[in-house]
């Protein structure tokens, strides 16, 4: 909406004008400008007048958009530091055999993505022989980060071209290409980046989309976190996150843009492929993909660079003195411009240079071949001296993080029936004609005659070749191979015993919730003199709720810039303590990014050679129903650490109400073949576990393995650790109270539960001995997930003819009566186990919505509480003759139920 008369109210009407003369003057220049010039010669005065005050440090507020041209001028560009040509031959081989690989697979039906490494190769060539640092100690500069080098998020689908460099330089051979996608004998390239099938070469899984560049960013701030610590000097380190314009709509991929420019992330650059194509076509068909991530990312306050235009276009642009090509290809839609890469030279000058007279006159000076060119190839991001100079000014930028915006065409060099094309994501192959045409446009010296079997050859220069040397002497220069995972054995010292003995020895008349015995037990272990630091503590704005306003003060909230205000509680013991080597990682209300921190911390093993130990604690609802994605993620990237769900359970957590109501994080924790998954009702179980979760992940024997507890707000009495339950805690499950026979033939059942379960299946205990006669036997079951690993485990064994038993049947061996389970999760939770014991089995949960009420009222809504189980216990044995018909019906009268 324009405001010619400038009658509208203006917020800066509240502001003081020191000289409104002068102010009116500067307006009439305006209005004078754009009567006798026009509007665009106005606008282009403003924004000449607006880039030279943020230059001289005049406070204005940012442009959002640019016109859509290169941020960097060809007249700006650095001077390449390499020799182009023979990287382009390196290129190449590397287009070549990305293509051979997919189409290869193609025999098989694995498919693979061959377009998107096509559009984004010089996007990543130029990262390898030019900036990307590896790991290795010779060689490295001192600016890499000692041995970290850059961390790399490979785009999923671009996995291809990083095989076929790895091929190139030598890591992987013509019979790890065939394997690709074929990963069941165990030694077959994984589809897309995944740690745990390669680890060798894999860092970071990326092709969940949205994941990585919420990743990125959180692990170029835990660098800093490192760095400000004191555990680890980053400060040469660089994230580089390669992601795709379609990719960006995820939620995830922008949820943090903020916090990285808030933060100052200089250490981070975002290089998004632009090659205005998603999965199923255009990814903003009636608009611009790259004008509106440019708005996005300057609002956000990060440092923009567009590279749009390969150095053909130089020419137009200096025939277009009048400006009208530079609006014009604002304005055209990117499907429309995605269509002028697939139409001839006509339809161009027709449809695009026809807008308007001043570009009729432009193209009647410009051959069919110079608009080819602009149009169907010549982009920013497939020049290597293009992407070279945005790479440099990235690095050069500081105080912001940078995002780079390359347009590309999405299958370029894969000839006509690939580039630009609405389907070309699922084009899984090229025909041998099409490969001769690829091998002649990229001049490679393969002989036809290698194409006689019918079959795309591989193709290597050969290992004394020139290309060969070039590409090893630059990344020698750079530390080593790139991407490159690197894992050195070096296990913690175990900590000190008090903390874990100051539980196992009871509260006494003390009450205690299991969620403040944990946060009591982390609090002792942060005090470890060896590994105290390497606590990690992670919380999403709830450290109030769990008992963890202790830490505030001694261990300090990370801010990089420290406290720079008075906390309103200074004057109290317990104040909000912000600080720059704070401990404590207090991110908001955010789960995805406290999940993204602690995949962050619990990989630094690998990524920095400095193990830490994070423990991330949550509303047990808002983790695995949540943030389930990036727990995958966690498991594939080899993460280790302690996941912490607090306030757990259906019933527990009072007055909350059904989106509070967790009764199946454990079962969707269950499919996780990474996640050991513990339920413990008593603070020395949290010990017990705790402390050998420490042995199995950071011990001599490391385990690429994560910890996920619930832990309960109920306040009770803990008891001391019974001699000799240690296995069993670990295992999965131990007798913790054995019901004493009023006679020696009196019925008997055993009563197995969990987490806070426990006091209710203690409570019956005491309700069936004195009220019905019937001896009950109570199990702390820590694990149903863990008996269930173990049972499947045994079984898998019989099938290569192993004798083996689950522990879930040898620890209920002769064990008397039917088996009743309970717990406030669904019943699915414990039936895991079922198929594996022997007794009767039945079993009571919190299957529905959940409510908000009192405890007492919801367990006995869910039928849980003690008297439910009592009339569960006697229905069970009922069944079976050994109490009579008529008891059942007795005591859900006398109970109430």
């Amino acid at each position: 909406m324009t405001d010619p008369a400038g009658k509208l109210p203006s917020e800066l009407d509240q502001l003081p004008d020191r000289d409104g003369e002068e102010t009116a003057e500067w307006a009439a220049s305006l209005d004078a400008v754009t009567q006798h010039a026009g509007p665009h010669r106005a606008s282009y005065l403003m924004r000449r007048t607006l880039q030279h005050a943020e230059r001289a440090g005049v406070p204005v507020p940012r442009l959002l958009e640019t016109d859509y041209v290169n941020t960097i001028p060809t007249s700006a560009e650095p001077a390449f530091d390499g020799d182009e040509a023979m990287e382009s031959r390196i290129t190449a081989w590397n287009r070549w055999n990305a293509a051979a690989m997919v189409t290869r697979g193609a025999r098989y039906g694995v498919g693979g993505h061959i377009a998107t490494f096509a559009s984004a190769a010089w996007l990543y060539e130029t990262g390898f022989n030019h900036f990307f640092h590896g790991k290795e100690g010779l060689g490295v500069p001192t600016e890499s980060g000692g041995g970290s080098g850059d961390q790399l998020y490979i785009q999923g689908h671009a996995s291809p071209g990083i095989y076929a460099r790895a091929f190139l330089d030598g890591r992987l051979t013509e019979a790890d290409l065939d394997n690709f996608r074929r990963e069941a004998g165990g030694a077959g390239l994984p589809s897309y980046p995944h740690p745990r099938r390669l680890p060798w070469l894999w860092e970071f899984p990326t092709v969940s989309m949205g994941l990585g560049p919420l990743s990125a960013i959180y692990q170029a701030r835990f660098n800093r976190y490192l760095h400000n610590r004191s555990i680890k000097d980053t400060s040469g380190s660089h994230v580089w996150a390669f992601l795709g314009d379609g990719e960006m709509d995820e939620p995830e991929s922008t949820a943090a843009l903020a916090l990285a420019a808030r933060e100052q992330l200089d250490n981070l650059t975002f290089v998004i492929n632009c090659n205005l194509q998603r999965l199923d076509g255009p990814v903003r068909a009636n608009f611009k993909i790259v004008q509106e991530l440019e708005a996005q990312f300057r609002g956000a306050g990060w440092n923009v660079i567009k590279s749009l235009w390969g150095s053909a276009w130089d020419e137009l642009f200096a025939l277009d003195t009048q400006g009208a090509l530079v609006r014009r290809l604002r304005e055209v839609p990117d499907a429309q411009f995605q269509t002028y890469a697939t139409r001839d030279v006509a339809y161009i000058r027709e449809h695009f240079f026809g807008a308007e007279p001043a570009l009729v006159e432009l193209a009647k000076v410009l051959s069919d071949a110079k608009i080819a060119e602009c149009f169907y190839t010549s982009r920013g991001g497939h020049e290597a001296r293009k992407v070279y100079a945005a790479y440099r000014a990235a690095l050069a930028h500081k105080g912001a993080p940078t995002v780079i915006l390359a347009q590309t065409v999405k299958g370029h060099t894969l000839g006509k029936g690939f580039a630009s094309k609405n389907a070309n994501h699922q084009m899984k192959k090229l025909s041998i004609d099409e490969f001769k045409g690829m091998r002649d446009l990229l001049e490679l010296p393969i002989p036809d005659s290698a194409f006689d079997d019918g079959v795309v050859p591989y193709a290597h220069p050969g290992a004394d070749s020139p290309e060969l040397r070039y590409l090893q002497e630059r990344r020698a220069a750079l530390g080593g191979p790139a991407p490159a995972r690197r894992v050195v054995a070096a296990a913690l010292p175990e900590p000190e015993e008090r903390g874990f003995k100051a539980l196992q020895k009871g509260s006494g008349n003390q009450e205690m919730a299991t969620t403040m015995a944990f946060v009591r037990l982390v609090k002792d272990l942060m005090r470890d003199k060896e590994t105290g630091r390497r606590w990690v503590p992670i919380v999403p704005d709830e450290a109030r709720t769990f008992g963890m306003e202790s830490l505030f003060p001694s261990a300090g909230i990370y801010s990089p810039l420290g406290q720079t205000y008075e906390p309103v509680d200074r004057d109290q013991l317990m104040y909000y303590k912000e600080a720059k080597d704070g401990q404590i990682l207090n991110e908001g209300i955010t789960e995805a990014g406290s999940m993204a921190d602690f995949i962050a911390a619990s990989t630094s093993y690998a990524t920095h050679g400095e193990p830490m130990i994070p423990f991330y604690i949550f509303y047990s609802m808002f983790g695995w129903q949540r943030t389930g994605d990036q727990m995958w993620q966690l498991a594939d990237q080899l993460g280790k650490g302690f996941i912490v769900g607090a306030t757990a359970g259906r019933t527990t957590l009072t007055g909350e109400g059904l989106q509070h109501a967790d009764g199946h994080s454990h079962l969707i924790a269950a499919t996780n073949p990474a996640s050991l998954n513990y339920d413990p009702a008593f603070a020395y179980e949290i010990a017990v576990i705790v402390k050998d979760g420490l042995r199995r992940m950071y011990g001599p024997d490391a385990e690429d393995v994560f910890y996920y507890l619930t832990v309960y707000n109920e306040p009770k009495q803990q008891p001391a650790m019974p001699e000799g339950v240690e296995e069993g805690i670990l295992r999965g499950l131990y007798r913790f109270k054995e019901g004493e026979a009023a006679r020696p033939e009196a019925p008997r059942i055993q009563l197995l539960a969990s987490g806070t379960a426990i006091h209710w299946a203690l409570e019956a205990q005491q309700l069936l001995a004195a009220d019905w006669g019937v001896t009950a036997d109570v199990w702390s079951a820590t694990s149903w997930g863990e008996l269930r690993r173990d049972a499947l485990a045994a079984d898998e064994a019989l099938l290569r003819g192993e004798d083996r038993t689950p522990f879930v049947r040898q620890a209920l061996s002769g064990a008397p009566g039917p088996v009743l389970a309970v717990s406030d999760w669904m019943r699915q939770v414990p039936d895991q186990i079922s198929q594996w014991v022997e007794q009767d089995w039945s079993s009571l949960g919190t299957d529905g919505f959940g409510l908000s009420d009192t405890r007492d009222a919801a367990r006995r809504h869910f039928g849980v509480d003690a008297q439910s189980i009592t009339v569960a216990a006697l229905a069970q044995l009922a069944r079976r003759g050994e109490v009579p018909a008529a008891a059942v019906k007795e005591a859900r009268e006398r109970y109430g139920l």
